[in-house]
């Protein structure tokens, strides 16, 4: 009888349109590493329960979307400093002996995503990362690490961004990055690179700040993807910048997570390719 597989997932609240599990299958199939992964939804206010849960289950590890990215750190037993940075993790690895190492992949895969897939780079350019939640939160340090002269955190609640900001204040003296919070309605500058952490594009709400923002020909990044991300790259284009969603970085993350699961990198770019002409033949 073969070996059971080692069970994975990705958890959150709405969790149905996520694409780990098909990225996963695909890494898994190409690195013939032998994994089960899927969704589950829990409720708003059931999500220590269901990591729980989901460990007694035999789970090994899972990925955290929204709204629960903040929520994952305070059950975790070890958190890398990424996550200690952020406040945010989006991945957790169960361990044989009951504890939970939390790290957070998304900055990881958003950089990554930009300089690699995308082939624009950070350094020295001005950055517009618009909300303050666990999304923004985890990118944040890697957006300075990569070089970002200057980065402007917008979001609806003021002290929200100010804090974010805060906590990243000696990182960004170290790097010689200016760090900058605002809300949306102050924004009185234009930028190389937008970045949409907010959940708006999810809810189907309007783009959170206005089209003055875009240089001509700036990247306009929208980490959601999919159906979701569509009124987003249409007001980009429209006015004149490069959208792109972030089915880029949801690979490149899932790839850093695959590896810190299993200890073998796979092939990010070859699976970001085939979703991509998947997605054109539609």
């Amino acid at each position: 009888m073969s070996q059971a597989a080692d069970l994975y997932c990705v958890m959150g609240n709405p969790v149905a349109h996520s694409r780990s599990p098909a990225i996963h299958a695909r890494f898994a199939e190409l690195t013939g590493e032998h994994i089960t992964y899927e969704r589950r939804l829990v409720p708003m206010d059931g999500f220590a329960q269901g990591v729980r849960d989901f460990a007694a289950q035999g789970g090994r590890g899972c990925n955290v979307t929204v709204p629960f990215k903040t929520d994952a750190p305070l059950l975790a037993t070890e958190c890398s400093e990424r996550v200690q940075l952020a406040g945010a993790a989006n991945t957790l690895t169960f361990r044989a002996d009951g504890s939970i190492y939390a790290d957070n992949t998304d900055g990881l895969g958003l950089v990554a995503d930009i300089t690699r897939n995308a082939g624009v780079s950070l350094a020295g350019r001005d950055v517009l990362l618009v909300g303050a939640g666990g999304a923004a939160a985890g990118v944040l340090g890697p957006l300075l690490l990569a070089g970002a002269r200057h980065i402007t955190v917008a979001n609806r609640t003021l002290a929200k961004a100010q804090a974010l900001v805060q906590s990243h204040s000696a990182l960004g003296l170290l790097q010689k990055s200016e760090l900058l919070a605002l809300t949306p309605q102050s924004l009185d500058a234009n930028f190389d690179v937008i970045i949409n952490a907010t959940a708006s594009s999810l809810a189907g709400a309007e783009v959170p700040v206005s089209a003055s923002v875009l240089r001509p020909g700036c990247l306009a990044y929208d980490m959601m993807y999919g159906p979701a991300a569509q009124g987003f790259l249409d007001w980009a284009r429209q006015h004149g910048a490069v959208p792109r969603d972030g089915l880029g970085m949801l690979v490149e993350q899932a790839a850093e997570a695959f590896l810190l699961w299993r200890g073998v990198r796979p092939p990010s770019a070859q699976v970001l390719q085939e979703m991509q002409q998947a997605n054109s033949s539609k």
